[in-house]
């Protein structure tokens, strides 16, 4: 027996109304805790430009404020962009989340906003390279109850993963800004494979010479080492 037309609308508006309040209270959470990034990112940089100074004045510590999703800390000759996604995205079926009994007692702990961690280098801002590549090396997911999942690399994939369990706190916080930190510190810049550069015409040298626009990227031209293996 199909259903009334007055049925089928109660539906479609109880439907309406319990996923948009379950994501505006996302959002909320997860708009809240991006500014608590925020200002532990900051902290980082002012507890520490003192004795950074100290050690080498030629070495870059600073934080920028980018707009209300994104904040930007520099240090030495790397970039970390924390950027808030304003969408709320649910996990896929198969993700190991989903099979958690946290999610299965809750299905909609499973709904998640995102901010995500992207890598550059400082000089691709600072000769305004639009060609280099920066990476993503986390993204922090935080539901209804501020309950968070990590995936990333290395330092950052390893911390706390419990997603029935962990609480995005300040502590847990400081620990992925620091971890990111860390991470992009110890990821280098390797030099392209030399068959890949020996050859450049006339044009794209005079070009380089006037805008620096070759593409730089700290794994330019090779592939992650282990990069699934590093994915939490």
């Amino acid at each position: 027996m199909e259903e009334s037309p007055a049925a089928q609308n109660s539906a479609l508006i109880k439907t309406l109304l319990r996923k948009g309040s379950l994501k505006q209270d996302i959002y909320k959470v997860t708009f809240d805790s991006f500014q608590q990034v925020r200002i532990e990112a900051r902290q980082i940089i002012e507890e520490n430009r003192t004795t950074v100074n100290q050690g080498d004045k030629r070495i870059a510590f600073e934080y920028q404020l980018k707009n209300d999703f994104g904040t930007e800390i520099t240090f030495g000759s790397d970039v970390l962009i924390f950027l808030m996604h304003s969408n709320i995205f649910e996990f896929s079926r198969d993700h190991e989340v989903m099979k958690t009994p946290y999610v299965k007692e809750d299905p909609s702990r499973s709904y998640c906003g995102m901010i995500t961690i992207f890598n550059f280098l400082s000089d691709s801002f600072r000769y305004n390279r639009l060609n280099d590549i920066g990476y993503m090396i986390g993204r922090v997911f935080i539901n209804k109850d501020k309950h968070y999942f990590i995936e990333g690399k290395k330092e950052i994939g390893q911390l706390y993963n419990n997603f029935s369990t962990s609480i995005l706190d300040l502590a847990a916080i400081r620990q992925i800004v620091e971890s990111a930190m860390l991470y992009t510190i110890n990821f280098d810049l390797l030099t392209p494979p030399f068959d890949n550069m020996k050859e450049v015409s006339l044009g794209e040298m005079q070009v380089a010479l006037d805008s620096m626009p070759m593409k730089t990227g700290k794994r330019l031209g090779f592939k992650f080492q282990a990069d699934t293996d590093e994915m939490k």
